[in-house]
């Protein structure tokens, strides 16, 4: 398995996704540039966050139209595994390889602190070894987080198990309480139908170091691994 991290102009969390993907877990990592025409090999693809194009526009807007989203796109329709977290889900949600949108917070303030979500099911390979009951203490870092959708879409979302992560308190009670920035149902993290592009707002990067004494997030990424790898 060969990943790609992809860095576009404003990135921040590139070089922290590559320590993990290569440094703790092992695996090949090729750097990727927004202006390269192809993914070079690599089998997974991930976008990282940051802030793109210091997030004119929208948060992920302009870098939709970097030249390797196209590769992206055509990577993840013939069926390729595709990550992306915090302003990496935004860019997905842009590129319409998700559904939905992520809007400003409810309180209109960018956030950065801990928060606690668990798996809404086990039904993706970034969840599917993630007990629903186990609860995960993961950094968010967002201006841009409350995810948006139309009732239509978040029905057939449900009906597809493609929300991931939710929101909840430490005890693991998904309430409005326990909601950081006012996404709709909760929502911390979705896939697509096919169940090969994922987006999450919370950076498990953040948390799968000991040193940093939070290794939560990692616990995520050895779950994806387990079953990439099967």
């Amino acid at each position: 398995m060969k990943f790609g991290v992809i860095t576009f102009p404003g990135s921040n969390c590139d070089q922290d996704m590559i320590y993990v993907l290569e440094t703790i877990m092992g695996y090949e990592v090729e750097r990727l540039w927004h202006k390269d025409a192809d993914l070079k090999g690599a089998d997974f693809i991930v976008l990282p966050g940051g802030f793109s194009f210091g997030d004119y526009l929208r948060s992920g807007a302009i870098a939709n139209y970097s030249p390797i989203m196209s590769e992206v796109i055509k990577h993840a329709n013939n069926g390729g595994y595709v990550m992306g977290i915090c302003n990496g889900f935004q860019i997905l949600c842009e590129s319409k390889l998700l559904p939905g949108t992520l809007l400003h917070n409810d309180h209109q303030k960018f956030m950065c602190r801990n928060v606690f979500l668990k798996a809404d099911n086990n039904s993706s390979i970034i969840n599917q070894h993630v007990p629903s009951s186990e609860v995960l203490k993961i950094p968010i870092a967002h201006a841009e987080g409350r995810y948006f959708a139309t009732d239509e879409i978040l029905k057939e979302m449900n009906a597809n198990d493609q929300i991931i992560y939710k929101y909840c308190d430490e005890n693991g009670n998904v309430d409005a309480n326990s909601n950081p920035n006012g996404s709709l149902e909760n929502i911390a993290g979705v896939c697509n139908a096919r169940k090969n592009v994922f987006g999450m707002m919370p950076h498990p990067e953040r948390a799968a170091d000991s040193a940093l004494g939070n290794i939560d997030g990692l616990k995520i990424f050895e779950s994806m691994m387990n079953l990439v790898n099967a």
